[in-house]
């Protein structure tokens, strides 16, 4: 099979599920920011009337074209897939609507970006396509939303600083939660039930999920790291106690495939784990050990079939999702320690600060840059199953300040 991601294309991206919750936010932040640019796109989905209705209610010029198809119809998706350099795809769970797409993209030499957290499906996908994406020329990268960008971007970026100050890297880094605000992901909550769902019929997915090293390279050395943190503890670098934060069990696993993938160029030996602050006093220490019972217990409920079901009708709902006014006001604000390897007074501390609410807002913004990044930079790779750092690691770290309200700094 030859490079067939040159070939000419009518669109650079396809936004598929233009009409979803997150497919809406993409397409309004498509129309008002790339409006006069030289970027083509088009919006892809299963319904006619719904994509009419979006195209009208966003006042999306005539120009942009429509597509229709369905997710669970693949020769109708390789019409669509051929017609694009980029599909962004918001449609999700993607255990359930992905996997044809993926396997066209991959086929066809069309690059792919994503916002799943589905670690099961993830490491299915590099099994069955990384030959084929490698072969054709197609960059598949997931987690492109605040599942893994702020992890996995913000990991690259303090080893970055820490080899520019310090001529070394840093062998343990850790990413802590400070604050963030916005409502939580009915597609979130959705894709969390499809794995546990998925885990009830086959228990080897829940293996796989638990594993530290699930997306790594098949084959390949492992490093030190255990089960994620899922209690409380006291954090001496940064003088806090902390919690569990409940997106850790995807992140860990494409910062450590990062390292992987980059000839492990933070360490054969490195470690990276992620949690929440909770504060230092003794409230502190309260808060970050009922945050723990509270996600045991969470977790405790999802993994029993009634109780799972009864968690689906009180949670968000797919498609559902904070107001505009709760995604302007929202924002996330991480933390990332990097200790240097021998000297502490040479640790490092970067910031990760997004201007709207994690789940939608910023996440639609990091998606679409990542797009347009896969549409338009020149990479330093080619076909295969990357992460974002892996990808265009130097394009976002310009791209997300730049045009999406994602900062990354080292504190002083």
């Amino acid at each position: 099979m030859s490079n067939m991601s040159n070939q000419p294309r009518e669109f650079d991206i396809l936004v598929w599920g233009a009409t979803g919750f997150t497919g809406k936010i993409v397409t309004q932040y498509l129309n008002e920011n790339y409006a006069n640019s030289n970027l083509t796109w088009a919006m892809g989905g299963r319904n006619t009337d719904k994509l009419a209705a979006v195209k009208r209610d966003l006042g999306i010029p005539d120009n942009i074209s429509v597509l229709v198809g369905d997710s669970n119809d693949p020769a109708k998706l390789r019409e669509l897939v051929s017609k694009a350099r980029v599909v962004l795809t918001t449609v999700g769970p993607y255990a359930k609507f992905g996997s044809d797409l993926v396997a066209a993209c991959a086929e066809l030499g069309t690059h792919y970006c994503d916002l799943t957290g589905e670690v099961q499906w993830m490491r299915k996908m590099i099994d069955a396509h990384q030959t084929t994406a490698e072969q054709s020329g197609a960059r598949i990268v997931h987690t492109c939303g605040f599942d893994s960008i702020p992890s996995d971007i913000g990991t690259y970026f303090v080893q970055q600083q820490m080899r520019e100050r310090h001529g070394c890297v840093s062998p343990m880094v850790k990413y802590r939660v400070a604050a963030a605000k916005g409502g939580f992901s009915g597609g979130t909550i959705d894709s969390m039930m499809t794995m546990m769902d998925e885990g009830a019929i086959d228990s080897r997915i829940l293996d796989t999920i638990a594993d530290p090293y699930a997306l790594n390279p098949a084959g390949g050395p492992r490093g030190l790291d255990g089960p994620d943190k899922n209690g409380a503890s006291f954090d001496n670098d940064l003088n806090t106690w902390v919690g569990p934060f409940v997106m850790a069990a995807i992140n860990t696993r494409v910062v450590r495939r990062s390292n992987a993938l980059m000839d492990f160029a933070y360490g054969r030996d490195f470690r990276y784990d992620e949690a929440t602050i909770m504060g230092s006093g003794p409230l502190g220490g309260a808060a970050a050990a009922a945050m723990s019972l509270g996600t045991a217990a969470f977790t405790g409920l999802a993994s029993i079939g009634p109780a799972r079901d009864l968690l689906k009708k009180v949670l968000p709902k797919p498609g559902e999702g904070p107001t505009p006014d709760a995604q302007r006001n929202g924002y996330f604000h991480i933390k990332i320690f990097a200790k240097h390897p021998t000297d502490p007074s040479k640790s490092l501390i970067a910031h990760v600060k997004g201007d709207r609410d994690p789940g939608y807002g910023s996440t639609a913004k990091m998606l679409s840059e990542s797009a347009i990044c896969l549409a338009q930079d020149s990479l330093p790779v080619g076909g295969g199953i990357w992460t974002p750092a892996t990808a265009m690691g130097d394009q976002l770290l310009q791209r997300l300040p730049a045009n999406a309200g994602v900062t990354f700094d080292i504190e002083d």
